[in-house]
């Protein structure tokens, strides 16, 4: 055999093996690729178990306490509809939790915070009821035991036993508002409140600084948090548009008035709005003929009785 054959064989035998070891190396390659896939699909797992096993927890020990203060609010004679709203919910949204396909535990914290916030505010309601029951039953007891020494009196301590009567109507009827406290749950709310301008070709303008000329319409935008407790249907919302003045800003035949805090206040528009208890976003528009004059503007929003956001803009 010839040097010539000699050295082509070798070279063949090189690249035999040179293409062996690059087979080798994308097989290693594949596999370790392969194996940290899988290692991450567990890790994740792990933590999806964990994070639903820790919120299975939360909603259980908050329904342990439901049901205390469901005993406690009844044995002391108080409303109970809204712990037992707040108990149906809470069970309705532990139930959906065994087999949410979706499970989300950002979606899930909301609602803890939600159910959390609800326990705080009836415990305070419920301590004052403890503490006015408590009030209420010491002096109903002296009251009765004068009462019944004035009973034993003559004519003469008539007035008196009228008076001391009052009074005891006077602490049954502050224990009947106290009662109904219990029942008060947050007030629906208008947060992230924005006020946007259009101009006629439907262009959105932000910022909160506007010029009178490029203003067609003004879109009112924000959020109405959930409210545990809250009912899901229509909720007339109210805009009022105060010029720098304080007047109300009104259009012929859209405007109007409401109650507020024993008087009435004028409004820019209503609209009503299909409440879904889920952090939704409300948009409403309103149109003046006429053109803004310059100024800081202020946005309240009304809905239920109650003030429940505010917002600002300025006309250039």
């Amino acid at each position: 055999m010839g040097v010539g054959a000699t050295t082509a064989k070798q070279g063949l035998v090189t690249m035999a093996i040179a293409a062996l070891v690059g087979v080798t190396t994308l097989l290693a390659y594949l596999f370790m690729d392969s194996r940290n896939e899988a290692l991450e699909v567990q890790k994740l797992l792990a933590v999806k178990v964990e994070q639903f096993a820790s919120t299975q927890q939360k909603l259980d020990s908050i329904s342990t306490v439901l049901d205390q203060k469901l005993v406690e609010v009844r044995r002391l004679g108080g409303n109970v509809a809204a712990l037992e709203q707040i108990k149906w919910q809470l069970e309705n949204d532990r139930r959906k939790l065994k087999s949410d396909l979706t499970f989300s535990i950002q979606q899930y914290n909301l609602k803890i915070k939600d159910y959390r916030n609800f326990l705080a505010q009836s415990e305070s309601d419920l301590q004052k009821l403890r503490d006015e029951n408590g009030l209420l039953r010491n002096r109903t007891r002296a009251l009765e035991e004068e009462k019944q020494n004035v009973l034993s009196e003559n004519e003469g301590l008539k007035t008196e036993r009228a008076a001391l009567t009052q009074t005891l109507a006077d602490y049954s009827l502050q224990n009947a508002e106290l009662k109904n406290q219990v029942t008060i749950a947050s007030a629906m709310k208008a947060v992230n409140v924005q006020v946007i301008a259009l101009a006629a070709n439907g262009k959105e303008r932000r910022g909160g600084s506007y010029k009178a000329s490029r203003i067609d319409r003004l879109k009112v935008s924000f959020i109405m948090p959930a409210n545990p407790v809250a009912v899901k249907n229509d909720k007339d919302i109210y805009i009022r548009i105060l010029d720098a003045n304080g007047a109300v800003v009104s259009e012929s035949g859209v405007g109007g008035v409401i109650p507020f805090e024993g008087r009435e206040i004028g409004y820019t528009i209503r609209q009503a709005v299909p409440f879904e208890n889920n952090d939704q976003e409300v948009n409403i528009l309103f149109r003046k003929e006429s053109a803004y004059k310059p100024g800081v503007y202020t946005v309240e929003i009304y809905a239920e009785g109650f003030r429940i956001g505010d917002g600002r803009f300025d006309v250039k």
